[in-house]
């Protein structure tokens, strides 16, 4: 495995700041929905040596602690690592053979909400007697039937919200965020991050030092009674400001370049150029902070809350792989779906690397069509998708890799 193909740096291990700047992350999310039934963490180690030749430098693993529900996201015990992924035996195998393939392991925290072990105040479930960070009433929002304060977020329903605002409950959650990084989590994603305020995530960042930060600030596009808006300038606006509330320590997912790259495929590539000419989503904002992707294991895989159309699949990929931005790829599509999509999305990751696209890499739009969309990114890649025929003009392109309604060019 060559030192420089991933981009990895020993110095990055102590400067949690170096990756954001250097803006070369190709993430993996390493699950989907089902996971949980499948040996997952044995199953992923298998798959290590070609998610590091493949070119990705962190892999999003699903919530590693013991939870209420199988898929993870109702913690209870946090420190026990036995889960429906398996064992922590088998856990630190998988986390082991990432390092050693260079491949940074990224955490899902799940920090919005905790399920209580004991009943408390009013006979709820707010007590958590009997396991680590046994907290009492007091660590729970009054909203969700604690004796704390109320929330600084928004509610996640059915389950014990935690009351950041507590000195007590941020010293423990920082206590135990360490530990992840001591069991060897480098990376870390903050889920359902509206239910909290951005200045807790601050402090966990600055108390943990994660290598790298992403956080789930998830709210509905906007949308009118024709379908979506073309202006989804107050919805990035939302997740510039949580951004900006971490001390932009954290990225945060493009949930704006979804929302509008899933329609503009269908016929209405117009969508892809904002006012200013510029990307409509985070990306074209604040580039070196929007972490895109076309699907995640909410959208896709069997909740399918927001998929993304699966027979426009590969455009939606050679959008994000050729963009600024940090692009995400989803377990489901590059190891789990039929034909050569695994192989186009690893050329489209290997001509992202070797003409040295980054997060702040240029972009001049030049086609955005209701059946064309064309770019020139970094003054090194040309792409185009859609059902409409154009290529650049200039001997200096060359065609680097296409497929179904898209192509990309380098020079």
């Amino acid at each position: 495995m060559g030192y420089m193909n991933n981009g990895f740096d020993e110095s990055q291990q102590s400067d949690y700041g170096a990756v954001l700047r250097n803006g070369r992350e190709i993430l993996l999310q390493g699950f989907n929905w089902e996971s949980h039934k499948h040996d997952w963490w044995r199953n992923l180690e298998k798959k290590v040596p070609d998610v590091a030749k493949s070119g990705f430098t962190s892999v999003w693993l699903p919530p590693a602690s013991q939870s209420f529900s199988p898929e993870g996201y109702l913690p209870q015990n946090l420190y026990s690592l036995n889960s429906s992924y398996g064992s922590e035996h088998l856990l630190k195998n998988l986390l082991q053979k990432l390092n050693q393939h260079k491949v940074r392991a990224m955490a899902d925290i799940v920090i919005n909400h905790r399920v209580g072990t004991t009943q408390g105040h009013g006979g709820m479930y707010n007590r958590y007697d009997g396991i680590p960070l046994s907290w009492n009433e007091h660590a729970v929002t009054s909203c969700t039937g604690g004796l704390g304060n109320r929330s600084s977020g928004a509610n996640f329903h059915g389950v014990p919200n935690i009351d950041h605002t507590q000195n007590f409950v941020r010293n423990d959650l920082i206590g135990w965020l360490k530990w992840l990084r001591g069991v060897g989590f480098q990376d870390f994603r903050f889920d359902f991050a509206r239910g909290y305020s951005a200045k807790y995530v601050k402090e966990y960042i600055e108390g943990a030092r994660p290598i790298f930060s992403v956080g789930e600030y998830w709210d509905p596009c906007n949308y009118n009674n024709n379908g979506l808006d073309y202006n989804q300038d107050s919805h990035r606006q939302r997740i510039v400001n949580w951004i900006d509330g971490t001390g932009q320590l954290s990225a945060a997912f493009d949930f704006t370049t979804k929302g509008i790259l899933q329609e503009a495929v269908k016929g209405q590539f117009w969508r892809l150029r904002d006012r200013q000419g510029k990307p409509p989503g985070v990306m074209g904002w604040w580039p070196s902070r929007a972490v895109t992707f076309i699907d995640n294991h909410d959208t896709g895989s069997t909740q399918a809350h927001w998929p993304f159309p699966m027979n426009h699949l590969m455009e939606g990929y050679a959008y994000i792989l050729t963009h600024p931005g940090i692009p995400t790829v989803f377990y489901d599509h590059f190891y789990d779906w039929a034909g050569s999509i695994h192989n186009e999305i690893a050329k489209l990751i290997a001509v992202r690397k070797e003409q040295d696209i980054h997060s702040r890499s240029s972009i001049k739009i030049l086609e955005a069509q209701p059946n064309l969309y064309s770019a020139i990114i970094g003054d090194k890649v040309c792409m185009k998708i859609g059902d409409g025929s154009w290529c650049p003009g200039g001997r200096e392109w060359t065609l680097a890799t296409s497929g179904q309604r898209y192509a990309v060019w380098k020079k």
